[in-house]
This record gives structure tokens, sequence and C-alpha cells, in this order.
């Protein structure tokens, strides 16, 4: 094989040089005994020692599945990707634990009945996962999704050798789905490392961890699909949709059981906490995790606080739209007071807003009463209740002052009052 790709130059012998040199020709034994011949014998086996020096050389940066370290510009030594994978699992896993969800105060099992591998629980648990993410003052605390601990009467986590620990409830929000619980920290060692969602991109490939289908201990890979999904989410799963939430989309498998997992990245670092999972009939391979920046602020208001306070303005409501369009407004189904459509007497082109079912706290101080349609909030356009809610929750705080245009009786009218903290009361 020639170095070069022309016929210029060339290691290889011809048949006619080599049947001169067996012949013994004058002018071949001259061209061996010469110099010429000393310097192509030279350069053949220096290019022949090249051609062998870069072979190797491409191969030792270019191999796969080797395990080597490749060295690239700017510094940067990247691992093999499975190498990577392994080290990052095997780097999470004794961080994430599985959720037991006790829904109900009954007698327990034995315990050898519910050993964690054997895939049983009581029959009265739900199953998920959570991340430990701090040790502090002999405690260990845990994520996870708040529906993961929904009508809890007693929590339990268990370590990946096994352990189970009772856990108390630190806090939950149902708005972004998160809790944090607290077991004691005897024989926890590991605490997961938080990444940074906002560096991922697509393509990027990362692993879910948690116990899918009951069965513990499991890592799934995939690829973020997208960094910044918004979903919509009805939090009383009465099918109308009460808030968005913004995910990370991937194709790693986050199934029944996955929920508070840990999505991470090929560094071991905390991305994301699974979340949802799209099971449809006919889609497969979507799965969601709530970003671990957006995560983190609500982290920590439930370690200080056990809650996230959020301004309240204090309507029942229901979105005008689906109510002209003939959908019933919750409670009325007995006949309530609710006016009929043709009575609230709006004009024309008003089809968006807000219609109050019922009013408490500042919004019942300010004067608003049941079939009032709020249309703007500070002059903003509110065209529905998720309108409503991502405008207090974003844009104001407890203690601020909230105008609020509204229709009663085909007039247009404008209340200002102030937005306070919810009770629990009015939980």
């Amino acid at each position: 094989m020639s170095f070069f790709d022309d016929d210029f130059f060339s290691t290889r012998v011809t048949r006619r040089s080599l049947k001169g040199a067996r012949t013994g020709s004058r002018r071949s034994r001259g061209i061996f005994k010469g110099p010429m011949f000393r310097v192509a014998f030279i350069s053949s086996l220096v290019s022949s020692l090249l051609v062998v020096a870069l072979f190797l050389a491409l191969n030792r940066t270019g191999a796969s599945g080797s395990g080597s370290k490749a060295a690239f510009a700017g510094g940067e030594t990247l691992v093999e990707t499975s190498e990577r994978m392994i080290s990052a699992s095997a780097k999470v896993r004794p961080a994430v634990v599985s959720i037991i969800n006790l829904t109900e105060q009954v007698k327990m099992p034995k315990e050898e009945d519910m050993l964690p591998n054997s895939g049983e629980i009581p029959e009265n648990a739900s199953l998920g996962s959570g991340v430990i993410f701090q040790k502090k003052d002999g405690e260990a605390f845990i994520i996870t999704n708040a529906h993961v601990i929904q009508d809890a009467v007693k929590v339990q986590a268990v370590l990946m050798n096994g352990d189970k620990k009772e856990a108390k409830i630190v806090g939950k929000d149902t708005i972004t789905d998160l809790a944090v619980l607290s077991v004691d920290d005897e024989g926890i060692d590991t605490v997961v490392d938080i990444g940074n969602s906002e560096k991922l991109r697509v393509g990027e490939m990362v692993i879910a961890i948690g116990n899918p289908l009951g069965f513990f201990d499991s890592s799934t890979q995939g690829i973020i699909s997208s960094t910044h999904r918004i979903i919509p989410i009805s939090l009383n799963q009465d099918g109308n949709y009460d808030w968005e939430q913004e995910v990370i989309q991937t194709d790693a498998a986050i199934n029944q059981g996955n929920s508070g997992g840990a999505l991470v990245d090929l560094n071991g670092r905390l991305v994301g906490i699974n979340s949802m999972k799209l099971a449809e009939m006919g889609v497969e391979g979507i799965g969601f995790a709530i970003p671990v920046d957006d995560a983190m602020p609500v982290i920590d208001a439930l370690m200080e606080h056990g809650k996230v306070t959020r301004p309240y303005l204090g309507v029942y409501s229901m979105d005008l739209a689906s109510y002209l369009d003939g959908a019933s407004a919750p409670g009325t189904e007995e006949g309530g007071d609710q006016a009929e459509p043709d009575d609230l007497n709006l004009p024309e082109d008003v089809k968006e807003g807000v219609l109050v079912l019922e009013a408490v706290g500042p919004a019942l101080e300010a004067g608003l009463k049941l079939n009032d349609v709020i249309v703007e909030l500070d002059g903003k356009p509110i065209g529905t209740t998720m309108d409503l809610r991502k405008y207090l929750y974003n844009h104001k705080k407890i203690g601020e002052s909230l105008e609020v245009t509204y229709y009663r009786d085909g007039k247009k009218e404008t209340v200002e009052l102030e937005l306070t903290e919810k009770k629990d009361e009015e939980q």
C-alpha cells in the first residue's frame, strides 16, 4: 500500500526488477551495489515506518468501545460514552430511593413480604421514587413528586441496599408537583450532585433512575428531545387545565413508579426530577422531567416554610369560553344560582374571560360576586383561568395591589384589591 494516492512513489518492487536481481544482470548488480539503491531503501523504510506510526496514532484516538481517552481541542478529555454512562449511573444510584405511600392505616404485612427486590408492596400502597439531595443535622432530605405522596397516611423510603426508613413530609406543592421528605441519615453516604438544566442541549444523552413498574434500582438511557416543553396540567384531574408546566422531554423510559426519580447527565449530576409519562394509545417513548433549575427554588421554599407561598385572589372560577359552549359550572347541576349565558348580558365581542362562581377572601372584600366576568388584571387581557393564575404567580407578590376589570350585568367595572396569602383553612 502506497503512502501517497499516486504512483510516483511506492515501496513495492516490480517483478521485472526482482528477475533482474536473480539473473545477476550487470545493470541490476550495479544498482544494488550503488548509492541509488541505498537511498531508495532508506526512503522506503522511512515511509513504511511513517505509515505504521500514522495508522497506530489514528487507531489510538479514533477507536470506539476501548475505554481509552481521546484528547480534543481546548484540552478537554472525554471518556467513551458507555463508560461515562456506567460511571454516572453508579454514582447516582445510591442516592435514589423507593417511596412507598401507604394511603390507609392498616395492619402491615410481614417484613419478608415487603423486601424491596421482591417486587411486592402492600395492597394499600403506591410506589414512587425519590432523590437524596441533602444531609443536615442527622437527617437526609429527599426530593420526590407531590402526587407520589398524595393522600399518604404513612410514607416509607427504601434505600438501594434494602433498608427501610420512616419518612416525614417536610412540605409539598401540588402546582409544581414537588415534595420534600426527611429520614434519619444513618447508613446514607451518597447525596446527589445538583446540575444545571439550562445547559442541557437537544440530543444530549441522559439517564433516568428510579423504580419503574415496581422494579427497584432501575436505570434507562435516552436523549433530550426538548429542553423547554410546555405541558398543560389539570391539578384535580377534572379535565380542565389549571396550569402549564415547563418540562424536559426525553425518550428515556419513564413509567409508573419512576415518578420522583432522578434524570442525570453523563457526569452524574441531577438535571431533572422525573414526573410524567405520556401514555396514550399509539404514543411511546415520551417522558417528562421537571428541570432542576425550576425545582430548586421550590425545594428551598418547602425546606424553609413547608409550602410555597403565592398571592391569593380568592375566586372559584371557570373559563367563559367553556361556559358559553355549554359546559356546566361545577356545583350547579342540581339547580344552583348560576345564570344562563344569555343572562350575563355581555357585549357580543366578549367571548373570553373568567366567570366567577364564588368570591372569598380579597375578592369578596373587594365586592366581586357570582356571575362577574373578569377580563383584565392590571390592564392585561385575561382569557382563561390559567391566564389568571399565571399572571398572579409570575408577576405579583403577597401584599401588592391588583386592579381587576370585570363585567357585571353588561357593564364594565374596575376594582382594586390587596393580594394576601392563602390561609390553611382555605386550601
